[in-house]
């Protein structure tokens, strides 16, 4: 597979000296091509299939810099690494830089000594960084992982909604999108909200003739021992792989399992600390550990290109996310093998995650009073509304990531708009006596620090600025007062903590007082609650084909030039799975039942709030909200999670019974 179009032959000779590659993969000229001819692309490419090659050749070729936008610091790394080794002035703005590092990087995109940089998308956010980039020209917008700009999406990331708002506020004259996972809604979608035209989108074929799919029907109590003979076979072939589960403790449990049993595994997920892993996924990629046993937050960026085997030990979450973790296997061409240990049980798991982010249409609308009631009680003018997420989230008893999804559809309704954000609470350790630290500075800096250590409430070691009290000691002087704290920490005068992170957003009272905002919320997340269960559905269909699998996954992402029959997935080779319930599950009495939903009631009435039926059924299926955290509702009222095993619609329709 290789591309048929010829790049202009400076590009061509770039790609020969600074990359040292001869010729380019299939589709990759095309999306090169368009880009110099100042088209903006969207490039749909199979995972490790040479994506951001299109990009690190063009912006070479582009007058200004390269602006690009990545989901994970882990990609942004690796990226670095590789541009840096090969002698492209490129850099990132991430919180892993210190102040200098960070000053460095502005001086260099000011005067423009850099092709490429790469942000987060949260980094928008700032005021600060939105006027450096708008302070500079800049040749292109790309977006990794774009298809997390789609509400179709499988990954949806609510501010990349804000990334179409941003290139137009910042006159960016093109975008490039890259993506490994799009079906055609997700594509068109992607493409409409850039403008981007149809002829400038270019895919590559998704069907991987290497890729053996394997769909394996098997019961809880048989998986571990299904896993074992698999794993142990690979590995005694010298063969290394990624099993995939769903939640964190699992992937410590089998981890633990196959290290008792001789293989040398270990567990990869969101709990661990960034230093572990790193050293876990660099262990990997040198071979120094054969099985890593991941949640998703791993494989992002892991271009290991002998991964042997990947296995889903339980259901993932879409056919998407399927696609693109066993997209990791087999990236050096040779063949791999992808197995599927497959039974409903987790099912009501991957369900309730869904029901549990759609937010309560009485959360909604206890949002929008608080929006309207704190945006008068400041100057009428002003408009303005400050958040600290964690205790809004209390308040609604909205989770943080719907709530942040919700807040980004305020701002597309042109209810809010961001203006700043800061740290509510900053604490300090003078790491010598406040009286050599003000002697280094001349008389005028002294008062001020003085200022500073006067109005710090100190507790043994540590102090928290009193800011409240500063106002009136230096009226209007808050970002002089934190350059200063910053300056001390840099200088290893003192140590430096913030926390509590602060949103200030402008609010657009008009816009706020459409009557039926809350409705039209709360409608959008009704919507994509449906929309993920379904997915959920089409994934148990997929597993459960009599037609060749590898077939019928490129044809879910639009690719039709797959074999009908490949002749290596089980499908093809005789076994169709049927997927079951280990046990059936049972329903608890309904006396049981009716007498947690009491207590729960009486519980929550005391702490002055009423249940509604769906934090009831939440409740009873095990899903942890902010009012059950904040009134320690676990811990007082016994039966949470007691219907588990069932599915939440059904709960749901028996709560409702019960209340009658």
């Amino acid at each position: 597979m290789h591309s048929q179009t010829q790049l202009p032959a400076e590009v061509q000779n770039t790609l020969e000296q600074t990359f040292g590659f001869s010729q380019l993969r299939s589709g990759q000229a095309e999306v090169i091509n368009n880009l110099l001819a100042g088209n903006s692309s969207l490039a749909v490419f199979p995972t490790g299939s040479g994506k951001s090659l299109c990009y690190q050749l063009t912006a070479l070729h582009l007058p200004y810099l390269t602006l690009v936008v990545s989901p994970l610091l882990a990609l942004m790394k690796d990226q670095l690494d590789f541009l840096t080794s090969k002698g492209i002035a490129a850099a990132s703005l991430d919180s892993s830089l210190s102040y200098e590092e960070y000053q460095q990087v502005c001086a260099d995109i000011k005067q423009n000594k850099l092709k490429i940089l790469m942000v987060s998308v949260e980094r928008f956010k700032n005021e600060r960084f939105r006027q450096l980039i708008d302070s500079v020209p800049i040749s292109i917008l790309v977006v990794d992982e774009a298809h997390c700009i789609s509400e179709w999406g499988h990954n949806f990331r609510p501010d990349y909604l804000k990334l179409p708002a941003y290139k137009n506020e910042l006159n960016i004259p093109q975008v490039l999108l890259l993506t490994a996972t799009a079906t055609n809604k997700v594509k068109l979608d992607m493409a409409n909200k850039f403008a981007i035209d149809k002829q400038h989108i270019v895919q590559t074929g998704f069907y991987r003739p290497n890729l053996h799919l394997d769909i394996e029907a098997v019961t809880e109590q048989a998986k571990n021992n299904t896993l074992l003979n698999i794993v142990q076979r690979k590995v005694a072939n010298q063969q290394a792989g990624i099993v995939y589960v769903t939640l964190q403790n699992t992937a410590e449990q089998v981890a633990e399992f196959l290290t008792a049993n001789n293989i040398n595994a270990k567990a990869y997920h969101a709990g661990l600390d960034n230093q572990l892993r790193q050293t876990i996924q660099l262990d990997f990629m040198n071979n120094q550990v054969d099985v890593v046993v991941a949640t998703i937050a791993f494989g992002m960026g892991v271009d290991k290109n002998n991964i042997r085997f990947v296995i889903h030990y339980d259901l993932p979450k879409s056919i998407e996310n399927y696609s693109q973790e066993i997209g990791r296997a087999g990236r050096d061409g040779q063949n791999a093998h992808c197995i599927t240990l497959a039974n409903l049980d987790s099912l009501t798991t991957l369900e309730n995650f869904v029901y549990g982010d759609t937010p309560e249409l009485a959360g909604i609308q206890i949002l929008l009073e608080q929006i309207a009631e704190q945006s008068y009680q400041g100057n009428a003018n002003s408009n303005q509304w400050d958040l600290l997420i964690h205790d809004l989230s209390n308040q609604t008893n909205i989770r943080q990531l719907p709530l942040k999804t919700l807040l980004v559809q305020l701002e597309l309704m042109g209810v809010l708009k961001p203006m700043y954000s800061y740290f509510a609470e900053y604490k300090i350790k003078p790491l010598t006596e406040q009286q050599k630290i003000l002697a280094k500075f001349d008389n005028q800096r002294q008062s001020f620090l003085q200022q500073i250590f006067a109005n710090t409430d100190f507790k043994r070691t540590w102090g928290t600025v009193n800011f409240d009290a500063l106002q009136q000691a230096l009226p209007n002087e808050r970002g002089r007062i934190i350059t200063a704290l910053e300056y001390l920490a840099e200088q290893g005068l003192i140590e430096l903590q913030n926390r509590l992170m602060t949103e200030v957003y402008q609010v657009n009272m008009q816009v706020l007082n459409n009557g039926n905002l809350a409705n039209e919320l709360h409608g959008y997340f009704t919507d994509k609650e449906n929309k993920e269960i379904n997915r959920i559905a089409t994934l148990v269909r997929f597993f459960e084909l009599n037609k060749c699998l590898s077939y019928n996954l490129a044809a879910y992402f639009g690719d039709k030039n797959a074999p009908e029959h490949c002749g290596h997935c089980s499908v093809c080779q005789g076994k169709v799975a049927k997927l079951t319930y280990s046990t059936a599950a049972n329903w608890p009495d309904s006396q049981q039942i009716e007498q947690v939903v009491s207590n729960l009631k009486t519980y929550l009435e005391s702490k002055d709030e009423t249940p509604s039926n769906t934090t009831i059924t939440r409740f009873l299926t095990g899903i942890s909200t902010p009012m059950f955290a904040r009134h320690k509702v676990k811990a007082n009222v016994k039966g949470f999670g007691i219907c588990e095993q069932l599915r939440y619609a059904e709960v749901k329709q028996k709560a409702a019974e019960l209340s009658e």
